[in-house]
């Protein structure tokens, strides 16, 4: 197991670049699955999630080019329908959770697809509900195989139909996307998740002959098609990484940019750190954040505490909950953090709590930070990442604190955020990968 020691107190400065945004990147791999034809996609984040998958795809037959790291070709003409089915084959799913976008596409093209119950990250309770209630509504079927504990999803022909989700998943939104591009007549998704990263992947889709419209809204119609051909993609910047880089800035920097972060696709994410005081300059499409030697949070208009919680797209995405919650720890004033959507994702706060922070968890889903406004700066600690936001949060913390950390189990980390340590280290960190 590798573990991160970061000693603490150095200031960041110059320019950083995001990388491919990850969950675009796992939606649109597995959308390759769904022609015969080459597609090649650019931008893809070199980071372990990703790259797992690009191994299961190839495990069931997927003709993978490497051009360049971040550069692939995928052709999925010969596939091993045998292996699909495989033990061996729902092992593997059952330890990823960007496998389970897998079954729209294999589900659509040929009519049956295996589930497991797949990993990722110990957030709380993630129910794939919304996908099965979507390919039920297509016509699919589903058969409990009790002795290896799976589901067998199978259809003769998915059938278009309107269907009102029951939440605006995002995963669950991409995989009856994937399923219904060639399902027989029109399908109309209402409630539907509208996320930049399902709007790429309309976007392959169509450039791959799919018929889709009502992109960017949360009304999406289907109107299927025979077949789809090949195409090429590119990936754009993540915009978690691109948050994560803001609250890392804010604590820590002394003038940092972030180049290139396609800027009209972060939503609400920077205001969301406006409202705790960080000052974000835009220039063209890069972000500057000023060293911050004082920031204060905002208020409401009618004077109460300011609340930030997630919602869906539009709203604040629950991936950077956990970095405005270390950012608030700095700042003057207090805030209320409210995690809808994962029961479990702010238990990491002890942690904080540990190194110096005034948190108080209120319950699974809500806790109020007391900023110190820098006067009461953080102690130096040894924690463990439990997932990847938590992770970053906790480097972001360390990275602030006086005297040396260390982080264990930064797979985690790994999982969303590509060669960490190297980059930032080149804008004035110091962190070490060890290995136990």
């Amino acid at each position: 197991m590798e573990s991160f020691i970061i000693e603490g107190g150095h200031p960041l400065r110059g320019t950083i670049k995001p990388q491919g945004a990850k969950n675009e990147a796992l939606e649109v791999i597995c959308a390759t699955l769904l022609t015969t034809e080459p597609v090649r996609i650019d931008n893809i984040p070199n980071i372990l999630d990703v790259n797992n998958l690009i191994k299961l795809l190839q495990d069931i037959g997927v003709k993978v080019t490497r051009h360049s790291a971040h550069d692939y070709t995928f052709q999925s003409d010969e596939l091993d329908l045998h292996y699909l089915g495989s033990t061996d084959f729902v092992h593997k799913c059952a330890q990823l959770r960007g496998s389970v976008l897998m079954i729209g596409p294999l589900l659509g093209r040929f009519g049956k697809a295996t589930v497991a119950q797949p990993g990722g990250d110990k957030i709380g309770r993630r129910r794939l509900d919304t996908h099965f209630l979507g390919f039920k509504h297509l016509g699919a079927k589903f058969v409990r195989d009790e002795e290896r504990n799976v589901y067998e999803i199978q259809a003769k022909k998915l059938k278009g139909t309107y269907m009102l989700l029951d939440e605006a998943s995002v995963t669950g939104t991409a995989n009856i996307i994937m399923a219904a591009v060639m399902a027989e007549g029109t399908t109309t998704i209402y409630n539907a998740a509208c996320e930049p990263y399902i709007q790429q992947l309309c976007h392959l889709l169509n450039h791959m002959g799919a018929n889709i419209s009502g992109i960017g809204s949360n009304l999406v119609t289907i109107v299927g098609v025979k077949e789809l051909h090949g195409a090429t993609h590119h990936i754009l910047p993540d915009m978690i990484e691109v948050g994560s880089f803001i609250g890392m800035a804010a604590m820590c920097g002394e003038g940092v940019r972030i180049k290139d972060c396609s800027v009209k696709n972060l939503g609400i994410i920077p205001d969301a750190f406006r409202r705790l005081g960080v000052k974000i300059h835009v220039e063209d499409d890069d972000l500057v954040i000023p060293q911050q030697k004082h920031y204060a949070v905002e208020s409401f208009i009618d004077g109460t505490i300011m609340t930030l919680a997630d919602a869906p797209w539009p709203g604040l995405t629950p991936d950077l909950l956990s970095v405005l919650l270390v950012v608030a720890t700095q700042a003057k004033g207090t805030v209320l953090i409210h995690q809808k959507m994962f029961e479990s994702r702010l238990f990491f706060v002890d942690k904080l709590i540990d190194m110096g922070a005034q948190i108080i968890l209120c319950d699974p889903h809500r806790a109020v930070v007391v900023g110190h406004d820098r006067h009461r700066t953080l102690r130096a600690g040894r924690m463990s990442s439990p997932d990847i936001r938590a992770g970053i949060a906790l480097l972001i913390a360390a990275m602030d604190a006086h005297g040396t950390s260390r982080i264990e189990n930064i797979a985690q980390i790994d999982r969303g955020y590509e060669d960490i340590e190297n980059r930032l280290n080149r804008l004035g960190a110091c962190i070490r990968r060890v290995s136990e």
